[in-house]
């Protein structure tokens, strides 16, 4: 993939002061690391709905069941404001975008755990989602959407990045004007991938595209649907050691006995948690470098993102 990938983003986490204090909540990986292959849509909606630098802080409160942003006293109300902004950006903005990073625990941005205060001023849970991330969520489903702070997790991370770039590559694909045949091809391109997150799903994909009784719009539509919903779950070690089992399996007639056992050894290795996931996936690349297989080669498996982001050190 030639072009960057777009990616929308809470401002402060890509260093820009616009937050209450005049702070910012940089992530490295993203300003360091990952900007060597995306382009970045900043956005802050405490800033876009006309808030000033610095501000007095907000937080959600609970009236009931409803649920509001203001100032800490009550005053300031800001909750249709920031659904409207929110609403307006993910209906307008982010047709284009193959991911989103937004900022932990903000009334705005938070994705998760959100504190909400109750009302009478006694206590808060965090079970609250940041009003501006909540729409961005709701009106695209199957855009990829994290946090900066879980983003330190090497497996999270590996994870968001591993959606983000499939997800380009569907955009891509829409672009280009989605055919049966092209519906297949990526499927095929993408089935290992999906076996090492969630077998279920490289079942049940491999059932829909196999259906005639569909038309094309609706069958693309459930199998991107399918298809993102599966990679949210994380690999395991025993989810991608079946994988690598499966494609070792190409290499039964290509390959001497002491290198089937080799490889055979670096899959137990891995599984036991001896050595991590790059040892059996470079002997594997090593050998279809040797032994070239035109089926294996489009495996986005091998590579789903670039080896420069170091993702699966933390297998």
């Amino acid at each position: 993939m030639n072009k960057k990938l777009k990616i929308g983003v809470s401002a402060c986490v890509v260093g820009q002061k616009v937050r209450y204090d005049k702070g910012h909540k940089k992530l490295y990986f993203c300003t360091d690391e990952l900007s060597e292959f995306a382009e970045f849509k900043p956005v802050c909606p405490e800033v876009g709905i006309g808030l000033p630098i610095p501000r007095p802080t907000i937080r959600q409160v609970s009236h009931g069941d409803v649920i509001k942003v203001s100032r800490p006293d009550g005053s300031g109300d800001v909750t249709e404001q920031l659904t409207k902004f929110g609403q307006d950006f993910a209906d307008q903005q982010c047709h284009d975008l193959a991911g989103f990073i937004v900022c932990a625990k903000s009334p705005s941005c938070g994705m998760e755990r959100v504190k909400v205060y109750h009302h009478h001023g006694k206590g808060s849970e965090s079970n609250g989602v940041g009003l501006f991330t909540q729409q961005i969520m709701k009106r695209n489903p199957l855009l990829p959407v994290e946090e900066n702070g879980r983003l330190n997790d090497p497996i999270i991370r590996e994870n968001f990045v591993t959606r983000v770039f499939t997800y380009q590559k569907w955009l891509d694909l829409k672009s280009e004007g989605i055919t049966k045949h092209k519906l297949i091809a990526f499927h095929s391109a993408h089935k290992y991938l999906v076996m090492s997150h969630h077998v279920e799903s490289y079942k049940s994909l491999g059932k829909l595209l196999a259906r005639s009784d569909m038309d094309l719009d609706t069958q693309a539509n459930e199998y991107i649907f399918g298809l993102m919903t599966a990679l949210k779950h994380h690999a395991s070690r025993k989810t991608h050691t079946n994988t690598l089992q499966h494609l070792q399996g190409y290499f039964k007639k290509q390959l001497d006995s002491d290198k089937r056992q080799e490889l055979a050894q670096e899959i137990t290795s891995f599984r036991q948690g001896v050595t991590p996931l790059l040892v059996p996936l470079a002997l594997i690349n090593h050998y279809l470098r040797e032994h070239p297989n035109e089926y294996l080669a489009t495996q986005t498996y091998l590579n789903p993102h670039p080896k420069e982001l170091r993702l699966r050190y933390g297998y």
